[in-house]
C-alpha cells in the first residue's frame, strides 16, 4: 500500500494498492524530488475515466513497470477534479508540446515542478503509433541524466509560454458588441451544426449546452427560426439517443458517434446540471412536455444515485465488472425474459435487436416519437405509452440487481452550485415545489459543509479540503442569484454580494479585468492561471462577468457593470470567431446588446405573481420581488403599493406600474422587439 491510502478521493484510493510508490501532490513529494534530485512524474485522471482505468491495469499494477517508475521518478497521482488548478497548468503544457491532450495526463517535471515532456495514454507495448510506457520511462530517465540542461531550458521556455498565454489584454477587443456581431456568432455556430442529427461538429459529440442556450436566446431577441430549430433538434436528438439513459434518466458525458447512440457511459453531475438548465429554458420557450418529463427523470436520477443529505456526489463510472457500459446495455433475450409478451413492441420502439445496435449488445434509444410509432402500427398512443412505462419500470428494477458502476462520492462545491442553479431553473419553468425544496436544502448543505471558519473549500468528503477556486465561488454566487429570483428573498443577493467582494479581493489581477483561477497566497503552483474557455463547464471568468453585471445592476455598483462589460469586450475577437469555446461568454454579449429588463414585483401577492412570471422565458432580466418596499435594493426602494404591482424599468427609470401580468408581458415583448 502506498501513500494514497490516506486520501479521500475515490480516484486516488483506486491507486492506493498499486506497486507504484505514489505520492499525493504536496510538499512531501516536491521536497523528495529536490533532495533526491529526481524528475517528477505527475499522472492526472479522474474516477470515471475509462482510459485511466485501462492504463492502471496495464501499467501501474505491473510490478516491473512500477519498479522502473519508483527507481527513476518521484511519482505523484492527482485527481483532476480535486486539483483542477494543477490539471489546467499541465494540460496546457501538454497541448503546447503536443497540440492535443486528454486523460490520463502523464507529464514529466523538473524537481521545481516545471514541465518538460508529457503525453496521455501509453500502452504497455508499442501500439496505436505510440511508444510503450516502459520505453517512455527509460528514454525520459536517460535524457534527464544525459541532456539535463536541454530539458531544463525546455521547461523554462514552456513555463514562460504558459505565463505569457495568461495575459488577455493583447487580444485586441475594444469595440462594443453589436447585433451584427451576434449574428456572426450565430453564423459561426451554424457552420458546425449537424442539421440532421443535431449537435455541432463530428463525433465524438458533446452536449454543448452553452451553444444551445445561445441559440435559444438569439431566437428570443431576433425571431431567427434557424437558431430555434437547431437548438431544439439538438435537445430532441440527445434525449431520444443512447446518451440519455432511457430507463433511469440522466445523461452520459458524450456520444462516441454522430447519432448520439453510443455514449461514453460515465455520468457526471455537471453535465446533468447544465442539461437540466437548458432544458428548463427550452420548456419555458416551447411548452414541450417532453422536456418537462426529461427534467423530472434527470432530477430523479440525481436524487436517487448522486445525492445524500442535501449534497450531490460527483460522478458514476463508465465501467462495471471491468466492461464499459455493461450496467446499461441489454441483449434481446434478457428483455424478452423480463417483459414476456410486451417485449416485441418494447424492443421495436427502443431499437433492441438480436444482433444488437452496439458491439453485439443493445443501447436503448428512441427512433421516432411515440405518436408516430403508434400510428404506424395502428395502435392507440396511450396504450403504447403505458406499455413503455411498464416495460421501463420492469427493466430498471432488473438493472438495479446488477453490479453497479463505481460512485465517485466526493462532493465538489462548484458542481453542487451548478446543480443548484439547474434546480432553480427547473422550479422556475415547471413550478414543481420539490425542486424548490431541493434548492434550499442543498444551499444549507453547501454552507454547513464547504465553509469552515469563514473559508470556502473546493471538496467535501467527511471533511472540507482544498481552498475553493474561482469556479467554485463564481458558480455559488450565481446560485445565490438564482435562489433569490425564485424565492424573492433578498438575503441571497446579500450573500452573493459578499461573495463577490471576497472574489475581487482574493482573485483579481490588478493589471487586467480577468480573475485568477487560484486565490492569492497559494504556493504550490508554478503560475497563477486565468481560465477563459467555456468547456465542459463554464469558465469562472465568464460566470463572474454575468454575476458582476447582475449584481452591479441590483446594487447600483457601476464599477462592477463596467468591469463585466470590459471582460466580455476584450474577448470579442475570440467570442465571434470561436463561439463553441466561448458559449457562455456569447450569452453575456447578448446582455450587452439587449440590456436586461429590470423587474420588481411588490405587494401582498408578490410570491404568487412571481411564480407565474417565472414560467415565462425572459432570459435578459433582473428580477426582484417582495411584499413591500426594501431600501437595501434600489429596484425595490420606494415601491410601496396598496395592491400588487409589477414595475418594469431600465437603469431604474420605470414605466407606469402594471396591475396585471398579461399586460406586463406584452410590454416586455415590446422592449426586446426583434431588430433588423
Amino acid at each position: 500500500m502506498n501513500r494514497l491510502a490516506n486520501e479521500t478521493s475515490p480516484y486516488l484510493l483506486q491507486h492506493a494498492h498499486n506497486p507504484v510508490d505514489w505520492y499525493p501532490w504536496g510538499e512531501e513529494a516536491l521536497q523528495m524530488a529536490r533532495s533526491e534530485d529526481k524528475p517528477i512524474l505527475v499522472s492526472i485522471g479522474y474516477a470515471a475515466c475509462h482510459w485511466c482505468h485501462v492504463m492502471e491495469r496495464e501499467s501501474f499494477e505491473d510490478p516491473e513497470t512500477a519498479r522502473l517508475m519508483n527507481e527513476y521518478f518521484i511519482n505523484i497521482k492527482i485527481d483532476r477534479e480535486e486539483r483542477p488548478d494543477l490539471d489546467h497548468i499541465y494540460m496546457d503544457a501538454l497541448q503546447a508540446m503536443e497540440g492535443s491532450g486528454g486523460w490520463p495526463l502523464n507529464v514529466f517535471l523538473m524537481p521545481d515542478g516545471k514541465p518538460f515532456y508529457g503525453g496521455t495514454y501509453f500502452p504497455p507495448t508499442r501500439a496505436f503509433n505510440r511508444p510503450s510506457w516502459k520505453e517512455v520511462l527509460t528514454l525520459v530517465h536517460q535524457a534527464y541524466h544525459e541532456r539535463r540542461h536541454e530539458l531544463a531550458a525546455q521547461a523554462e521556455n514552456l513555463t514562460a509560454h504558459l505565463s505569457k498565454a495568461n495575459s488577455f489584454g493583447a487580444i485586441g477587443g475594444h469595440d462594443q458588441f453589436s447585433l451584427t456581431d451576434l449574428r456572426s456568432v450565430k453564423e459561426q455556430i451554424m457552420k458546425r451544426a449537424d442539421r440532421s442529427l443535431g449537435g455541432f461538429g463530428a463525433a465524438p459529440k458533446f452536449p454543448q449546452t452553452f451553444t444551445i442556450a445561445y441559440l435559444l436566446r438569439y431566437y428570443c431577441f431576433t425571431r431567427d427560426e434557424e437558431s430555434l430549430q437547431q437548438a431544439l433538434l439538438s435537445l430532441d436528438q440527445m434525449i431520444r439517443g443512447g446518451i440519455y439513459d432511457q430507463l433511469g434518466g440522466g445523461f452520459a458525458r458524450y456520444s462516441t458517434d454522430a447519432a448520439w447512440l453510443a455514449p461514453h457511459f460515465e455520468k457526471m453531475l455537471y453535465d446533468n446540471a447544465l442539461l437540466v438548465s437548458v432544458l428548463a429554458e427550452a420548456f419555458q420557450l416551447t411548452g414541450n412536455d417532453e422536456y418537462r418529463t426529461v427534467i423530472a427523470e434527470t432530477i430523479a436520477f440525481v436524487k436517487r444515485e448522486l445525492s445524500e443529505e442535501g449534497g450531490f456526489y460527483s460522478a458514476l463510472d463508465a465501467d462495471s465488472e471491468g466492461v464499459e457500459g455493461k450496467f446499461y446495455t441489454w441483449s434481446i433475450g434478457e428483455v424478452e425474459d423480463i417483459l414476456g409478451a410486451e417485449a416485441p413492441l418494447f424492443c421495436a420502439y427502443y431499437d433492441i435487436t438480436p444482433a444488437g445496435n452496439w458491439e453485439h449488445t443493445n443501447i436503448l434509444r428512441v427512433l421516432k416519437p411515440v405518436a408516430d410509432f403508434a400510428t404506424e402500427r395502428q395502435l392507440e398512443a396511450g396504450f403504447v405509452r403505458d406499455l413503455l412505462v411498464s416495460g421501463r419500470q420492469k427493466l430498471l428494477s432488473a438493472r438495479e440487481k446488477r453490479i453497479r458502476p463505481l460512485l465517485d462520492d466526493k462532493m465538489i462545491l462548484g458542481w453542487n452550485a451548478l446543480m443548484n442553479i439547474a434546480l432553480s431553473k427547473a422550479y422556475a419553468a415547471t413550478g414543481e415545489e420539490e425542486y424548490l425544496k431541493l434548492v434550499l436544502r442543498n444551499l444549507a448543505f453547501i454552507e454547513s459543509h464547504f465553509a469552515v471558519e469563514g473559508k470556502w473549500h473546493h471538496t467535501w468528503k467527511g471533511s472540507a479540503r482544498i481552498p475553493a477556486f474561482l469556479d467554485d465561488l463564481s458558480w455559488l454566487a450565481s446560485a445565490y442569484i438564482q435562489a433569490q429570483e425564485i424565492t424573492g428573498d433578498g438575503q441571497w443577493l446579500l450573500k452573493a454580494k459578499g461573495l463577490v467582494e471576497r472574489i475581487i479581493g482574493d482573485f483579481s489581477d490588478e493589471s487586467e479585468t480577468m480573475f485568477y483561477y487560484t486565490p492569492a497566497g497559494q504556493q504550490d503552483v508554478i503560475i497563477r492561471k486565468k481560465e477563459i474557455y467555456d468547456g465542459a463547464t463554464p469558465s469562472g471568468n465568464s460566470v463572474m462577468a454575468g454575476v458582476l453585471f447582475y449584481l452591479g445592476k441590483v446594487f447600483d455598483e457601476s464599477s462592477w457593470v463596467d468591469r463585466s462589460a470590459a471582460m466580455v469586450t476584450v474577448l470579442k475577437p475570440l467570442i465571434t470567431a470561436y463561439p463553441a469555446s466561448f458559449g457562455n461568454w456569447a450569452q453575456m454579449a447578448l446582455e450587452l446588446v439587449f440590456p436586461p429588463a429590470e423587474i420588481a414585483i411588490v405587494g401582498a401577492e408578490s410570491s404568487l405573481w412571481l411564480k407565474e412570471l417565472l414560467r415565462h422565458y425572459l432570459p435578459n432580466r433582473i428580477l426582484q420581488a417582495g411584499p413591500k418596499a426594501d431600501a437595501r435594493f434600489p429596484l425595490l426602494r420606494d415601491r410601496e403599493a396598496e395592491a400588487t404591482k409589477i414595475f418594469l424599468c431600465r437603469d431604474y427609470v420605470c414605466l407606469t406600474p402594471f396591475s396585471d401580468l398579461r399586460t406586463f408581458l406584452k410590454a416586455v415583448e415590446q422592449q426586446v422587439k426583434p431588430s433588423a
